[in-house]
């Protein structure tokens, strides 16, 4: 069995329930980086989940000032990125009026924060409109805290941003975590901490380098590692396997071997794809091929993973009393290559009712769970893949030691 090595001491970080907040403005940082087609949100999970905090500060009197980013204009306004959208639809699931700002800094967001009265909502437009929020100018963080009495981090998805409505804004004003980045990190500390056993961890999507830190950390701490997605290509050819023209990333292939054999001297159980689906051109409509085991014929692209790897995945999560998933099998969004990765989750949701603790982080797995149905099967789903990563991987995340300063 793995032993967890000692964790670092925990930040002090004020809750939400802890502010007062009546008659208080509370300058909100949510994460409503959202998509939106023809002026309509499509998925508005993101929003959703921070209505209990929006809740709270209601009941509370609290009068609230939201602010938020979408997409990357680069800097200046753009229309095609601008959160009103975001508006409308957050009008709707509280039930209540939200009024818009064209702004998120200056006289006219000030006025408008100011006419608040207790209970009432107030959604400023993209912080990246203005190119003072990436770079942490301290002067548009100054102009930010104009907004507000009180500062409510509830943008877990943004924490391990150094930007202005992130690390320099918490200086200014007294802050606290709302109620999303509290169960974001009630939920993760269960797989940083003291997780139920066997704990299984499932990591795909496409590149090695963006995992090989979270690979590191986790093993320290699973029993079981299973690898998909375009990222297991580059495992297998570090053990010599061929893989056809799959994805490849040439110069993460020692640190894949390393990988491997820190699994193999922690003795944790770490399994690559033992067949594939393939196609000889990525398009939705190729002819697939399965391989009859873990080699790829010189001329296939692997897309996804095979039937019988899926079988003994599925196995995996199922003897699994704790479960941290992040990533896809293969190329999810078309049809053809997305067995692999909706197998995953229909066995998540099904350990999941069987008492198992399930973890989903953030990004591409999300996706998946959207297409399939079954987001809201899992224990928790994390509304930051970046976020949670980095938490994972025991990297400090600016917008939470900035609360904590």
């Amino acid at each position: 069995m793995t032993q967890n090595p000692p964790s670092k001491p925990a930040l002090k970080l004020r809750r939400l329930q802890e502010v007062a907040l009546k008659g208080k403005r509370a300058l909100v940082r949510v994460d409503y980086n959202v998509p939106i087609r023809d002026g309509v949100v499509e998925d508005d999970a993101r929003v959703r989940e921070t209505l209990p905090t929006l809740r709270h500060l209601i009941d509370n009197g609290a009068k609230i000032v939201l602010i938020c980013h979408l997409g990357r204009p680069k800097g200046k306004p753009d229309p095609k990125y601008s959160v009103k959208p975001v508006a409308a639809s957050l009008e709707k699931l509280l039930g209540r009026p939200v009024a818009f700002a064209q702004d998120c800094a200056g006289a006219a967001a000030e006025k408008a924060a100011a006419a608040l009265k207790p209970g009432e909502v107030l959604l400023c437009e993209n912080l990246r409109f203005h190119a003072g929020e990436e770079a942490n100018d301290p002067a548009f963080a100054k102009a930010l805290s104009r907004l507000g009495d009180v500062f409510v981090q509830d943008a877990f998805g943004a924490l391990h941003r150094a930007h202005a409505s992130t690390a320099g804004l918490p200086k200014l004003l007294p802050g606290s975590i709302g109620l999303l980045v509290q169960k974001e990190l009630e939920f993760l500390d269960r797989v940083i901490g003291n997780p139920a056993r066997p704990f299984l961890s499932i990591v795909g999507g496409a590149k090695v380098s963006d995992k090989l830190g979270v690979l590191n950390r986790l093993l320290d701490r699973v029993d079981a590692l299973l690898i998909g997605g375009g990222m297991a290509y580059t495992f297998l050819a570090a053990q010599g396997i061929s893989i056809g023209r799959s994805l490849l990333e040439k110069e993460k292939v020692r640190q894949a071997q390393g990988i491997v054999e820190k699994a193999y001297a922690k003795k944790v159980e770490c399994l690559l794809p033992a067949d594939h689906v393939c196609v000889r051109e990525i398009k939705p409509e190729a002819e697939t091929v399965v391989t009859p085991a873990m080699a790829i014929p010189e001329d296939l692209i692997g897309v996804d993973i095979g039937p019988h790897t899926i079988e003994f995945f599925v196995e995996q999560i199922e003897k699994a009393k704790t479960i941290f998933w992040n990533g896809p099998m293969g190329i999810f969004e078309m049809p053809a290559f997305s067995a692999g990765s909706f197998a995953v989750a229909k066995a998540l949701a099904k350990a999941t009712k069987a008492g198992s603790t399930t973890i989903v982080g953030g990004g591409d797995s999300l996706a998946v769970l959207a297409k399939t149905g079954l987001a809201g099967e899992m224990s928790h789903c994390s509304t930051g893949g970046g976020a949670s990563l980095e938490l994972l991987e025991g990297k400090p995340l600016p917008g939470l030691t900035a609360l904590a300063a």
